[in-house]
């Protein structure tokens, strides 16, 4: 409309005022930090202890299986959150009692994701304790051979077909 674009010319021309309009003296000309800053004394730093990871004796597989596949989805860090749904999605039901538990300790003992996405990627070496046929499985699925595009989780629409 005429009206809506008269207030984007008058919005134009206030911003080109703007920009022409001498920098106030009260405000410093650069910003930053000169020379060199102290050491860090990583005082800030906040370590939270996390409960250690317990294996769960009688779980049916089914909660399992679903508990897993909630826990592969919400991660708090985006690359873990679609490299594990996807393979959640793609793994959780054909694996056997055991696989399923060492995956659940593969994603709930570490306490920093990072390790796990390290891992999995090989930017570092596994642990013995997690060194098993499930990381094994997690470091093929992260190579993505196939050049599938991984850019979200998967829909949970899967979960409601019927199986075949």
């Amino acid at each position: 409309s005429a009206m809506a674009a008269a207030m984007g010319l008058r919005l134009l021309s206030l911003s080109r005022r703007a920009l022409r309009a001498p920098r106030p003296s009260s405000l410093p000309a650069r910003r930053g930090c000169r020379g060199g800053s102290p050491a860090d004394s990583r005082k800030d730093l906040l370590e939270i202890p996390l409960p250690p990871w317990q294996e769960r004796p009688g779980e049916p597989l089914q909660a399992k299986r679903a508990r897993l596949l909630y826990e592969s989805r919400k991660r708090g860090m985006l690359e873990n959150c679609l490299l594990l749904s996807l393979f959640a999605k793609e793994n959780l039901n054909s694996m056997t009692e055991r696989q399923l538990n060492l995956y659940d300790r593969l994603i709930n003992e570490p306490s920093n994701d990072w390790d796990i996405y390290y891992w999995a990627t090989e930017a570092k070496p596994t642990p013995e304790v997690f060194e098993n046929d499930v990381m094994v499985m997690l470091r093929e699925f992260t190579k993505n051979k196939n050049k599938e595009q991984r850019l979200r989780q998967p829909d949970l629409e899967y979960l409601f077909e019927p199986s075949q």
